[in-house]
């Protein structure tokens, strides 16, 4: 098992290069399954250990999957999928696995998955997917630890309310409806950019789909998908993660590649925390030169504060001069983090879903470990403001949703190495 060691009070200068979004490859590698006749070749590809998960899925079924990290590229070979069943080995290992099953019947009309597992951060239960596929026309049966769902006349066009803006809800019954018979009607759906890239990615396939990243999407089912390239757009979250950085080591770093328009909230926040923040259409500029301001934030669906920035940015918010409120009502059991980040002098209240932070001159090194994706990332960035030496175990975590992390920390300057334990 490995860890890394972070020696604290390096402002962070220079240029990173976001890499392509976790959130939007995932559901467009889980898309692959319905293009036919051709190749896929997906560029700008993350090298993420879920990356190799759902591609050891689509191995499961049949699927001809390479892997090229160092051209950022994944090549699928889905003309033929000989299996319908995908293994709780893998699927326990990262819910996102579960975007299958939508692709499976549209195509195949038949799925069969192990119930999903993932980081710990709440319910996020799947019945949202299962009321979509249903309203489509499939029949659902669980038992034994899996989920099947049979579509032996097709799936047909329906008016489908999501309770909750499900992103993954959203995405799977997406997918479902691009080949179903007739006209599809998704209310409330979410609105996320990885929503709009996956319709996009769709259309080009030759799916008829409208209204993705609106309150409605309209899916005019076809016949027949053809497989078709495309290029991930940039990981948003790891975008404002390095604002973060930035801001919380009164660093100068501008996050190249990365897209204002999908991070509003975030650099709203920023902003208000008296920290520099530049746009241009290549990037984002963030310099920060004193301890930024506490400002209150509260997650919301997209477009209000992202839940998975929420982590990073109450990192930034224990070193920050005054007090704030954090407010999670997305995921009941987002603040692991917390106990790690007191562990290095943060001194956080908690109240069920609203953390009271008071920002501290400084934290201290120490033995921590990271909880989940996001947790891990909020104790780097803790670490990197440390005084002395931090030790972050697990970090099988952050390895899940950040492409190369400590290399580009250590071109920004960053005291920063992973080694074995």
């Amino acid at each position: 098992m490995e860890k890394l060691i972070i020696n604290g009070g390096k402002p962070l200068r220079g240029t990173v290069k976001i890499s392509g979004a976790k959130n939007a490859v995932l559901p467009a590698i889980a898309a692959t399954l319905l293009g036919q006749d051709r190749v896929t070749v997906l560029d700008e590809v993350p090298n993420l250990d879920d990356v190799r998960t759902i591609s050891e899925v689509l191995k499961t079924l049949g699927v001809k999957v390479q892997h090229v990290p160092e051209q950022c590229q994944l090549i699928v070979d889905a003309s033929s999928i000989e299996n319908i069943t995908a293994p709780y080995e893998l699927v326990r290992r990262m819910r996102a696995s579960f975007l299958i099953m939508g692709p499976l019947l549209a195509r195949l009309g038949e799925a069969k998955i192990s119930l999903p597992g993932g980081c710990a951060i709440g319910t996020r239960p799947i019945d949202l997917h299962l009321k979509g596929f249903e309203a489509l026309g499939a029949q659902i049966s669980i038992g034994h630890g899996y989920i099947e769902a049979k579509a032996p006349n097709g799936l047909k066009g329906a008016r489908i309310y999501l309770d909750f803006p499900s992103v993954g809800a959203t995405e799977n019954i997406l997918m479902a409806a691009s080949m179903a018979e007739g006209l599809s009607v998704i209310e409330n759906p979410a609105q996320e950019p990885e929503i709009v890239d996956l319709a996009n990615y769709l259309n080009i396939m030759g799916a008829k789909i409208r209204g993705a990243g609106t309150n409605v999407i309209k899916v005019e089912g076809v016949k027949k998908l053809v497989a078709h390239d495309y290029t991930i757009i940039p990981d948003r979250i790891e975008a404002g993660t390095y604002m973060i950085a930035a801001a919380m080591t009164r660093g100068d770093v501008y996050i190249a590649n990365a897209i204002s328009e999908h991070i509003k909230p975030v650099i709203a926040k920023l902003k208000e925390a008296g920290v520099t923040v530049d746009e241009d259409v290549d990037g984002i500029r963030v310099a920060c030169d004193h301890r930024p301001k506490a400002v209150d934030i509260k997650t919301l669906p997209y477009p209000g504060f992202p839940t998975d920035m929420q982590a990073q940015f109450m990192a930034m918010l224990t070193i920050s001069t005054g007090s704030a409120m954090v407010t999670e009502t997305v995921f009941e059991n987002r603040f692991m983090h917390v106990d790690e980040l007191r562990r290095m002098g943060a001194r956080i209240k908690i109240d069920g879903r609203t953390a009271m932070v008071h920002g501290v001159d400084y934290l201290t090194g120490c033995q921590v470990k990271a909880t989940d994706l996001r947790a891990g990332a909020a104790i780097v960035l803790a670490g990197l403001v440390a005084e002395g030496e931090t030790q972050i175990g697990y970090i099988h975590h952050i390895d899940r949703g950040y492409d190369n992390l400590v290399e580009k920390l250590v071109n920004l300057g960053a005291d920063i190495r992973r080694v074995d334990q």
